[in-house]
């Protein structure tokens, strides 16, 4: 079969090498992370995580992309989305876009990365877990487009309760002046904000905010190196600058969740070309698998 003709929607496992399956439970225990850094993640609302990407694994991923980039990639039209404000201004606003797990055997396989994937259960406190979405973000060298402060979970409403994380993976080293992500700590404790303008005004979250609020936001900024993640919670605000780096600022983003998570909208499917999920019935199918089951036999 080509790599074409796969609906990788309906594998919910690897399809390529990319990436190792678990074969023994000291494989699985390499890949978890401390209990410091799942206190650090509780305390904070994000934590910086491990190197998750080899060098090979880097560049597979990124000539993958730069075919989307580029249209090279037919299946374009199989996205969830490209986001409409990209899409009008692209010398202005980040290249930002949901679904490239269904059109590429390399983005599909990370879904399923246990380096990814082992570290969210412990996070999420759950011996399965289930993806809600993925996104690319991608910024060109010189870029002036910014990813407004915002908390995730404003945008995810229709999916309740609020039992949601992501995992940022860099596929570019991540520093202040290429437009690295920065996190707002203990913001996750806060209640949930309006939904802002995702690729606008970095300056717009300061309108919403109380005053104690506001006394408190102090971003830290994620450094990281190509390859390097890091993990944050539904609720955390956070945001990244422009790119005034003479290289592109490349990352994938991998949203996960609760397996009992459910709709709360059954009026209009809750994500773009997906069937709707009627409301109060768990979120699953085709284009919302389990990602990891601590139970599933190991692959030997």
């Amino acid at each position: 079969m080509s790599t074409e003709a796969i609906d990788y929607k309906q594998v919910h496992q690897f399809v390529g090498d990319l990436f190792a399956p678990l074969k023994s439970e000291t494989d699985r225990s390499k890949c978890m992370i401390s209990q410091d850094d799942v206190a650090t993640f509780h305390e904070k609302g994000f934590v910086r995580g491990p190197r998750v990407l080899d060098d090979t694994q880097i560049e597979r991923l990124q000539a993958a992309l730069e075919e989307m980039r580029t249209g090279q990639n037919s299946r374009m039209k199989e996205l969830y989305e490209i986001d409409p404000a990209y899409l009008a201004a692209p010398e202005k606003k980040v290249f930002h876009f949901l679904g490239a797990w269904m059109i590429d055997e390399s983005f599909h396989d990370i879904l399923f990365h246990p380096k990814v994937t082992v570290p969210v259960s412990q996070l999420l406190g759950v011996d399965r877990v289930r993806m809600w979405h993925d996104q690319v973000f991608y910024k060109p060298p010189k870029h002036p487009g910014v990813v407004a402060w915002h908390q995730d979970y404003s945008y995810w409403t229709r999916s309740t309760p609020c039992r949601h994380l992501t995992c940022w993976i860099g596929l570019d080293d991540s520093t202040i002046e290429s437009g690295c992500v920065q996190f707002v700590p203990g913001s996750h404790h806060w209640d949930l904000l309006p939904k802002l303008s995702l690729l606008s005004d970095m300056e717009e979250i300061r309108t919403i905010l109380t005053p104690e609020q506001l006394e408190a936001f102090k971003p830290e900024p994620m450094i990281l190196k190509a390859g390097e993640c890091s993990f944050h919670h539904g609720l955390t605000i956070h945001g990244s600058y422009g790119n005034s780096a003479n290289h592109p600022r490349r990352a994938i983003v991998l949203n996960f969740m609760h397996p009992e998570t459910r709709s709360a909208d059954g009026t209009r499917p809750l994500l773009m070309h997906t069937p709707i999920i009627p409301e109060g019935q768990i979120i699953e199918g085709a284009h919302y698998p389990i990602v990891y089951d601590a139970h599933l036999p190991l692959r030997s």
